[in-house]
């Protein structure tokens, strides 16, 4: 008669959590790949048509008033899509200081499983 779990059910359980705790990781592990991807394929293609549209709208306004007003249209382009650099520039630290740390389902479930386990 034994007073507590034999060894090989430790082993088993043991065994068993860190089973669960490996599929959980290798799913996030997947989540996080799949939607850098979505992320940087669909960023990409709004950058490149935000560009294209940019330059056509640019030598739009530079066509209309080159007889007239071409340096101050041009300076006022460039002041534009600098303050625009500048916006997004923070607006982008800023996400990325608030964004969610990878794996933290991974993590939280760790801890709940040490804190059990450990008197």
């Amino acid at each position: 008669m034994s007073n507590g779990p034999s060894p090989r059910r430790l082993g088993a359980a043991f065994l068993g959590l860190l089973q669960g705790h490996v599929a959980l990781l290798a799913h996030e592990l997947e989540d996080q790949r799949n939607q850098a991807l979505r992320a940087l394929v669909l960023g990409g293609l709004c950058l490149a048509f935000a560009l294209l549209l940019l330059i056509g709208l640019s030598a739009l306004l530079l066509i209309l008033y080159w007889e007239s007003h071409r340096l101050l249209v041009a300076g006022g382009l460039c002041l534009v899509y600098g303050i625009g650099l500048f916006g997004c520039g923070a607006w982008l630290l800023t996400s990325l200081r608030n964004a969610e740390a990878p794996f933290s389902a991974s993590l939280e479930e760790l801890q709940r499983d040490r804190e059990q386990l450990l008197p």
